[in-house]
């Protein structure tokens, strides 16, 4: 199973935890970047690109992009100057990306919530680039203070934060998430029913085995009676 079969966006705890479960290696943008629209998460092929301060290079990355990607905008995280506005992403909309990552700054915020492209960013400014953007070819890689992304890479975003996951053991990455998301859901849903998440994963024997084996930890536990809590 690929990301793309999924109905709806895994969570990013989900896809957290099942990297740590897996030792696959799944990196975090920086945690300055905040959604503009909280409660709208997404995923999808990342389609990155460094800004240069002009808008060509964004509307050939749109224009190159697979269906359902994810617009990663590399603007150096500066702070004097929005990189991208209303027009760029109703065009990125309009072209069929589910969400946008800008390592920069937005504009025409009232525009961009009605809009409803989920945006993740450093938060808003009103100036757009009055540098003179240097000639050359688009750069279609983008970097979220350090963290490269790819064309190959996949983008999951919601109100915990944007992850970048590479192609390495991806199909592996998501059934485990699932797996995960699933057990979890109804673990959640026997203790609304009364069933207390200490008995669910026999804390209490937990605890007998641990006052044996001190070095017994509780992610081995759960790992050795299926239980998915990560901790």
């Amino acid at each position: 199973m690929d990301m793309d079969e999924l109905s709806e966006p895994l969570p990013t705890a989900a896809v957290a935890d099942a990297a740590v479960r897996l030792g696959i290696r799944v990196s975090a943008a920086p945690a300055a970047l905040l959604p503009l629209l909280p409660g709208t998460a997404f995923a999808g092929p990342a389609a990155p690109v460094t800004h240069l301060g002009s808008v060509d290079v964004l509307l050939e990355a749109i224009d190159d992009a697979p269906p359902g990607a994810v617009l990663v905008v590399d603007n150096g995280g500066r702070h004097d100057e929005a990189c991208v506005g209303d027009l760029m992403l109703l065009e990125a909309r309009e072209a069929g990306m589910r969400g946008a990552v800008i390592w920069g700054r937005h504009r025409d915020t009232a525009q961009l919530r009605e809009i409803g492209l989920p945006v993740f960013s450093l938060g808003a400014y009103p100036f757009g680039p009055r540098r003179v953007p240097p000639a050359g070819r688009a750069m279609r890689s983008a970097y979220l203070d350090g963290v490269p992304v790819g064309a190959g890479d996949w983008i999951v975003a919601d109100d915990d934060g944007v992850l970048v996951v590479g192609q390495d053991r991806r199909e592996e990455l998501v059934a485990t998430a699932v797996r995960i998301q699933s057990v979890e859901g109804e673990q959640s849903q026997r203790m609304r029913a009364g069933a207390s998440l200490r008995d669910q994963l026999d804390f209490a024997e937990y605890r007998r085995r641990q006052a044996a084996d001190p070095e017994l930890t509780l992610r081995r536990h759960l790992q050795e009676t299926g239980g998915a809590i990560e901790t």
